[in-house]
C-alpha cells in the first residue's frame, strides 16, 4: 500500500509549479522570437544592448509557454502577489509533511536557477531528482538513506550546450565561490567537472551522455564547465520534466521523467559493482523498487513505454536489466505484468 499525501498537499505542490512556470518569462526585455533548430522550436529573447541585437534563451516551444509569453503583462503585474503565494503554498506542504530541504543545498539550487542552468538544458539526476518526485507524484518518503544524498550531480546534451548559443550569467565558477566550493583536480589537467563544498560534504558532478565507446569528459558550453559522460545517460534525460523545489518562495528545477529514472536506475545499478559502487547498487535498487511500484498503480502506459524503450536499445541494456532484475523478484513480476 502506497503511503500517498492528502489532496491539499497533491494540489499545493501542483499550484506552486504552475506559478514557478509563470516566473520562467519574467526576465525577457525585448521581443519573444522563435528560432528552429535540428527539428525543434526554441524561444528567444531578442533585446538591444546600445546598438547590438542580443539574444538570450528562454526555452523550448511548448503549449505552456507560448501562452505565459502572450500573457507578460498580466504575468509581470501579479508578480507580487504569486510570490506570497509561493510562500504560502510552501508552509502548507511543510505542515503535510514534505521532505525538507537543507539550507546549503536549497540556496545551491536556486543560485543555479538565477545563472540559468536549468534553462540552458541542466538537468538534476541522481537522489535529488528522486526527492522532487514526491510533489509530482504525490507519494509520501520516508526519511531514510533511500532519500538522503549529499551529491548534486547535473547532466545536460552537449550538442544541445553548444546549439543554444547562449551561456550561464553569472560564471559558475564565480557561484560555486561565492558558496566555497573548489573545484576537484581531475586527472587530465584542465578538466573541471566536480565541485567539492571546503565548509561542508557537498559535492557537484556535472554529466553528459557518451555517444562513443569511451567515457570521456566534454565540454558544456552554455553552462561553462566540462562534464564526465557517461553511456545511458541520453536516454534519462530526454524530455525532462520541470519540478518545484519547495525552498523559501520556491526554485524551478529540471528533472528526468520519474518512468525513466526508475528504469534507468535498475541499468546503472548493474554497471555498480563491488567496492563503495556496491552501496550505490543497493540505493539504486531500492529507489527503482519504489518508483516503479508507484508507477505501475497511477501511470502503467508511461511505465510500459519506458521500459520497452530501454529494452528495445539492444542486448547490453538487456542484459544490464535481466541482471538487476534478477535480485528483485517483485519489481520484475510487476515489470512483466504491465
Amino acid at each position: 500500500m502506497l503511503d500517498r499525501h492528502t489532496p491539499t498537499a497533491h494540489a499545493a505542490y501542483h499550484d506552486l509549479l504552475a506559478s514557478l512556470k509563470d516566473e520562467v518569462v519574467m526576465d525577457v526585455r525585448g521581443t519573444p522570437t522563435k528560432v528552429e533548430r535540428g527539428g525543434k522550436t526554441y524561444w528567444y529573447d531578442t533585446f538591444r544592448v546600445g546598438t547590438d541585437v542580443r539574444k538570450a534563451y528562454i526555452g523550448e516551444d511548448t503549449p505552456e509557454l507560448a501562452p505565459r509569453l502572450e500573457q507578460l503583462t498580466m504575468l509581470r503585474a501579479q508578480a507580487g502577489s504569486r510570490q506570497e503565494g509561493r510562500t504560502r503554498l510552501i508552509r502548507i506542504l511543510r505542515a503535510e509533511g514534505f521532505m525538507r530541504i537543507d539550507a546549503a543545498t536549497g540556496s545551491l539550487m536556486a543560485a543555479m536557477a538565477k545563472a540559468g542552468v536549468y534553462r540552458l538544458g541542466g538537468t538534476i539526476v541522481g537522489t535529488h531528482a528522486f526527492r522532487l518526485y514526491e510533489g509530482e507524484l504525490g507519494l509520501r518518503y520516508r526519511f531514510d538513506d533511500t532519500a538522503q544524498t549529499r551529491d548534486m550531480d547535473i547532466a545536460s546534451f552537449e550538442r544541445l550546450s553548444l546549439a543554444l548559443e547562449d551561456v550561464v550569467s553569472p560564471r559558475l565558477e564565480d557561484v560555486f565561490r561565492d558558496f566555497s566550493f573548489v573545484p576537484v583536480p581531475d586527472l587530465k589537467p584542465g578538466n573541471v567537472w566536480r565541485w567539492q563544498q571546503t565548509r561542508g560534504e557537498l559535492m557537484v558532478e556535472f554529466l553528459t551522455p557518451s555517444f562513443d565507446a569511451d567515457e570521456t569528459i566534454r565540454p558544456l558550453a552554455a553552462l561553462g564547465v566540462d562534464a564526465q559522460s557517461l553511456h545511458h545517460l541520453n536516454y534519462l534525460i530526454e524530455q525532462p520534466i520541470l519540478a518545484a523545489v519547495p525552498y523559501r518562495s520556491g526554485v524551478l528545477v529540471q528533472i528526468p521523467q520519474p518512468e525513466r529514472f526508475a528504469i534507468h536506475k535498475l541499468i546503472v545499478a548493474d554497471r555498480r559493482q563491488g567496492g563503495p559502487d556496491a552501496i550505490k547498487s543497493i540505493k539504486d535498487r531500492a529507489q527503482a523498487a519504489f518508483l516503479i511500484n508507484a508507477l505501475a498503480e497511477d501511470r502503467p502506459d508511461e511505465l510500459r513505454e519506458a521500459y520497452q524503450m530501454a529494452r528495445d536499445k539492444g542486448p547490453k541494456w538487456d542484459m544490464r536489466l535481466d541482471n538487476t532484475l534478477k535480485k528483485m523478484p517483485d519489481t520484475r513480476e510487476i515489470l512483466a505484468g504491465l
